[in-house]
């Protein structure tokens, strides 16, 4: 594969990167400004990123807008539409289901899952409160209707695309707790020096950052494969990024907190927002270490 990015996706990611840092909330405020919210709404429903998929992106593409996302904590729905949008059966305004519950819900108006090689349909009911203050869940509303079917290997790529952007909100998630961590201790004083001037402080970033780049090679790799790659191939790329992604993101977070001292542990910092949002994304479409090489199901 040919890692480098083409004209074309350095400027969606550009792009993606403009828009998450205009609108992303800058605070743990901003969760509560409804007028900011709705800005940020209107702007991604023109971008039409909610659509990737059926306009034609790749795995890479998505990966790339999902990642910026969760790297500025952009607080409504695009994973959840994208996946189900890739799903292709003309239901507007969805989202998708997860574990019996709508994920990435608010507006939505339709919840898909699929079972086996079924796709099914339901209701959404009220927005319930979750670790996560950036992306809501929603009750189910109604029995599910059954809405196509999937061959075997669609029903597995999809799998992998949906454990990819995972993967890929985790990578945003954790670059974005250290840039957040690395700021702080570039302003934050103590004994008359910064903080980053301390070798203790600075080799935690420094780790941390590793990790982050690690993120983003096994994150590439998979989110190629999802369409490059036979369908058990990409599964398995997919699988061994959502476990290294998951792993550093949480290390990566903890550092944040850990790097901003007893603020860190306040309501005030927005390093728990990151960490809230790294640990919802391990859990959707979670990959345990045994299931690497389990094949297709």
């Amino acid at each position: 594969m040919d890692v480098r990015l083409t004209a074309e996706q350095r400027q969606l990611r550009d792009t993606a990167a403009r828009l998450a840092d205009d609108l992303g909330p800058g605070s743990v405020l901003d969760l509560d400004d409804a007028e900011r919210i709705g800005r940020l709404e209107k702007a991604v429903e023109a971008t039409g990123w909610r659509a990737l998929r059926s306009d034609g992106a790749s795995g890479v593409e998505v990966a790339l807008v999902v990642e910026e996302f969760g790297r500025r904590l952009v607080d409504v729905p695009l994973l959840g539409p994208v996946l189900a949008d890739d799903l292709a059966f003309g239901i507007s305004s969805a989202t998708v289901a997860v574990d019996g519950r709508a994920r990435d819900a608010r507006g939505r108006r339709r919840a898909l899952s699929v079972e086996g090689d079924r796709v099914l349909s339901t209701g959404i009911g009220p927005l319930v409160s979750g670790t996560d203050l950036t992306r809501h869940a929603a009750e189910l509303s109604g029995a599910p209707e059954q809405i196509g079917t999937l061959t075997g290997e669609a029903a597995v790529r999809w799998r992998a695309l949906a454990v990819v952007a995972t993967s890929a909100d985790l990578v945003g998630t954790a670059r974005g707790a250290h840039t957040l961590a690395r700021d702080y201790a570039g302003i934050r004083e103590q004994y008359g020096r910064t903080i980053g001037s301390y070798q203790a402080v600075a080799h935690l970033l420094a780790e941390a950052l590793a990790l982050v780049e690690g993120s983003v090679s096994v994150l590439r790799h998979a989110a190629w494969a999802v369409d490059e790659l036979p369908p058990a191939e990409a599964i398995r790329a997919a699988r061994i990024a959502k476990l290294y992604c998951a792993r550093a993101a949480r290390t990566v977070c903890e550092t944040a907190v850990q790097v901003h001292g007893g603020i860190g542990n306040t309501w005030e910092c927005l390093a728990h927002v990151h960490l809230r949002r790294a640990l919802t994304s391990t859990d959707l479409f979670p990959v345990r270490l045994e299931e690497i090489d389990r094949g297709l199901s």
